[in-house]
C-alpha cells in the first residue's frame, strides 16, 4: 500500500472515529451532549466544531436522523436546529470558562504549561495574545467567528481579567452564528446525500466529487497532523535544552 492511500486509510478513520462519538455523545445526552461536545472544543481539547455542529444539524431533519440512527444503531433524538445551536453555544461558554479560568489564575506560565498538553503552540497563543492588545475586548466576540484563533482567545481575556460578564456574553453572541451555520451545513448535506432528496443530481455530482474531497480532507488533516507534531518537537526541544542547561549547571 502507498503511503498516500495508508494516510488516507488512517485519516478516514480517525473521521469516522471521532464523528461516531459526537453521534453517539449527542444521542446519548441530547442537547446537554452538544454542549458537553462544543465545551470541550473551547477548552482547546483537539475536537473540531466544524465536526460536531454539522452532525448536530443533520439530526434536526427527521429522514436523516432515521438513516443516521440506522448506520449507528441507535435511537437518536431529533434536535431543533436553532436549540441545538443554542447548546452548541452554551458550550462555548463552558469550555471557555475553563481557558479564562487557567488565564487569570495562573496567567502565561500557567497557559504555556497547559498548553503543551494539547500541542497549543506559542505562536498561537502569541497570535491571540497580539490580536487581543491591538483590537481590545471587542475581539472576543469577533474571534468566535474565525477559525482556530475563536479557540484561543479566552487565554488573553483571563490574563487580562476582563469582565467576566462581558466575556460571557461576548462568547455567546459570537458563538451562536457560527454554531448555527455549521448545524445549517450539516442539516442541507444530510438532506441532499442521505435524505429524501438524495436521488436529485446534487448527489451524483458528490459522487463524482468524491476523490476531490477526500483528497482536501486528506490534505487539511496531514498539515493539522504535522502541525501538532511540529509543536510536540518543540516542546520536546525545549525539555531537552532545559535538562541539559540544568545537568551543565
Amino acid at each position: 500500500m502507498s503511503a498516500g492511500r495508508y494516510t488516507a486509510r488512517v485519516v478516514k478513520s480517525i473521521f469516522a472515529l471521532l464523528g461516531g462519538f459526537c453521534v453517539y455523545v449527542m444521542g446519548t445526552l441530547g442537547y446537554l451532549g452538544i454542549a458537553l461536545l462544543m465545551a470541550i472544543e473551547s477548552a482547546c481539547i483537539p475536537l473540531p466544531s466544524e465536526l460536531i455542529m454539522p452532525y448536530a444539524g443533520a439530526l434536526a431533519h427527521p429522514d436523516v436522523n432515521a438513516a443516521l440512527s440506522a448506520q449507528f444503531h441507535l435511537a437518536l433524538p431529533v434536535f431543533n436546529i436553532f436549540l441545538a445551536a443554542v447548546a452548541g453555544a452554551i458550550g462555548c461558554n463552558l469550555g471557555s470558562e475553563i481557558a479564562y479560568w487557567v488565564g487569570a489564575k495562573g496567567g502565561r506560565p500557567a497557559i504555556e504549561r497547559y498548553g503543551r498538553y494539547v500541542l497549543m503552540s506559542k505562536h498561537e497563543l502569541a497570535i491571540a495574545d497580539r490580536w487581543f492588545a491591538k483590537r481590545g475586548e471587542i475581539i472576543v466576540l469577533v474571534a468566535r467567528l474565525l477559525p482556530v484563533i475563536r479557540t484561543f482567545i479566552a487565554f488573553p481575556a483571563g490574563v487580562a481579567r476582563m469582565n467576566r460578564t462581558k466575556f460571557h456574553v461576548y462568547t455567546f453572541v459570537g458563538s451562536l452564528p457560527w454554531c448555527l451555520l455549521f448545524a445549517y451545513i450539516g442539516q442541507e448535506l444530510g438532506i441532499r446525500l442521505i435524505g429524501p432528496d438524495s436521488d436529485n443530481p446534487l448527489k451524483h455530482w458528490m459522487h463524482r466529487l468524491d476523490a476531490v474531497i477526500a483528497a482536501v480532507i486528506v490534505i487539511v488533516a496531514v498539515l493539522f497532523i504535522r502541525s501538532r507534531l511540529r509543536v510536540l518537537k518543540e516542546y520536546r526541544a525545549e525539555d531537552a535544552a532545559a535538562r541539559a542547561a540544568g545537568t551543565a549547571d
